[in-house]
């Protein structure tokens, strides 16, 4: 599976946008070295889903992102998977055969601020283009998180397919059930 396999300890470091595109964010590793958003402006396509254990959505969702991630990894989508808190001050753990993603921290939340993120599970698609990235889309990951085999309609997989193929994302947001990013 090509899942970034990064924890995040200090946060972000830092964060710029302007309008409808992201220009960079920087991240510490557990390791003190830096990962930024510019290192993947070599790829289709970055998916940035917003997550947290406690959240009942986030964890229904696990295994459709570790699903897509596989999926679309070898077609050049890198998928960077972040835990925020919530405003559920229950300690989330996955429960016995969920599946566990590799997520980063954004503890002081300067990414889900940029990129306009207020619910887990909430994915944002950015697409490099120059110097910066474009948001394409943001919001729900498809139109039923509680029962994945009834999903009519596969948002995130649906503007990836268009952004690979080379047209439109189709839809530009979708709004996403979920938990609130405290804040």
């Amino acid at each position: 599976m090509a899942l970034l396999a990064v924890t995040l300890v200090v946060g972000v470091a830092q964060a710029q946008s302007s309008g409808n595109t992201v220009t960079d964010f920087t991240l510490k590793t557990a390791t003190n070295s830096n990962v930024s958003l510019k290192s993947y402006s070599g790829k289709k396509a970055v998916v940035v889903a917003f997550l947290n254990p406690a959240c009942a959505f986030s964890r229904l969702y696990q295994e459709r992102l570790a699903s897509l991630s596989s999926s679309y990894g070898g077609r050049g989508v890198q998928f960077l998977f972040i835990n925020v808190p919530i405003n559920i001050d229950a300690p989330g753990t996955a429960a016995p055969g969920e599946v566990e993603l590799p997520t980063l921290t954004d503890a002081s939340q300067q990414v889900s601020s940029l990129l306009g993120v207020s619910k887990t599970a909430e994915a944002v698609v950015l697409q490099p283009e120059g110097s910066s990235f474009a948001i394409r889309y943001r919001g729900a990951i498809d139109d039923n998180p509680q029962v994945a085999s009834s999903v009519q309609q596969h948002y995130l997989k649906q503007v990836l397919d268009n952004l690979l193929a080379g047209r439109p994302a189709g839809v530009a947001d979708k709004r996403a059930p979920g938990c609130l990013i405290k804040r």
